[in-house]
């Protein structure tokens, strides 16, 4: 069950229930604390009539709006943390092509008003090979270069990248040596490698999976939520291939490396060490690990 905070705004003040774990960590704490006055002040500032939150929800709280004129939105208060800090920023840049309208932004409150989408089903109800097909014809269009000024503040790949190099071995460390020494060498070795190799720069998505794929009216699949990054194209292929939302094991991981490598025309080896690195730098942190992030590094490695 979800936990509750004052009610507001046409909002009962119910949360959903993925969002509990932020009662345990003081930021989390203090952010559930200040949504019934984001949500309120938000709702009036846009004009707008809420519904109850959608259910599935980790880093946000997203509601049904309705606009003065009856259009339909989301509401969507962020955690302010950094994978989600240039969402908008991405959103504006591909201007409704693949991905779901930007209608409104507050930076203040970390609160966005997008476009919703309507029936709204995940890719991941598709059958696998269907659901490539999506993928591939999509991605080329969120491909933009890294030239707009609505994409310069993004954070560059490179950066993060280096960030996860300096990060693994601590989170090794401090998470108690959860997986093989082996991984982590692998990991690191190939980071290093990519960093300064790639090719032209454009805008990726990683978190680009098959639950952030929604139908829709206006197109038939739009992605939402990004956490954009600036980087070359094999990067943005990674959550598809990683994610368990399109099947978890072997012969299915391989099957989403080779059909979208090929379909689009991208550096299978680079792909590959891409999705090694990231998956094992996001498979740890404080008091985490994620076990099926690391059966994905081992399947992997193993299969090279």
């Amino acid at each position: 069950m979800g936990s509750r905070v004052e009610p507001s705004a046409g909002f009962d003040g119910t949360l959903p229930a993925g969002l509990g774990w932020m009662r345990q960590v003081p930021a989390g704490r203090a952010w559930l604390a200040e949504l019934p006055r984001l949500v309120a002040e938000c709702a009036q500032r846009w004009s707008l009539r809420l519904g109850p939150p959608f259910p599935y929800a980790m880093v946000s709280l997203a509601l049904p709006a309705y606009r003065p004129d009856g259009t339909a939105a989301v509401l969507k208060l962020q955690y302010p943390g950094p994978d989600s800090r240039h969402e908008a920023a991405a959103l504006a840049a591909w201007d409704g092509t693949g991905a779901v309208r930007l209608l409104a932004y507050d930076a203040d409150r970390r609160a966005l008003l997008v476009e919703r989408c309507e029936p709204g089903g995940p890719l991941h109800r598709l059958p696998l090979e269907e659901a490539l097909d999506v993928t591939a014809g999509l991605l080329p269009r969120l491909w933009r270069p890294a030239r707009p000024e609505a994409v310069t503040p993004i954070r560059s790949l490179a950066e993060e990248a280096t960030g996860w190099l300096a990060q693994l071995p601590v989170e090794w460390e401090r998470a108690g040596r959860p997986y093989e020494r082996r991984l982590l060498d692998v990991a690191c070795d190939r980071l290093a490698g990519l960093v300064g190799t790639q090719g032209e720069q454009v805008l990726v998505n990683q978190d680009l999976h098959a639950g952030n794929v929604l139908a829709a009216t206006r197109e038939p699949w739009l992605v939402i939520d990004p956490k954009p990054l600036v980087g070359e194209r094999e990067f943005s292929v990674v959550p598809m291939i990683r994610g368990p939302e399109l099947g978890h094991g072997p012969a299915l991981l391989r099957r989403r490396l080779d059909r979208l490598t090929a379909d689009l025309g991208l550096d299978r080896e680079r792909v590959l060490g891409w999705t090694i690195g990231q998956t094992l730098a996001w498979s740890t942190g404080p008091d985490l690990v994620i076990p099926t992030h690391l059966e994905v590094v081992r399947w992997l490695v193993e299969q090279r």
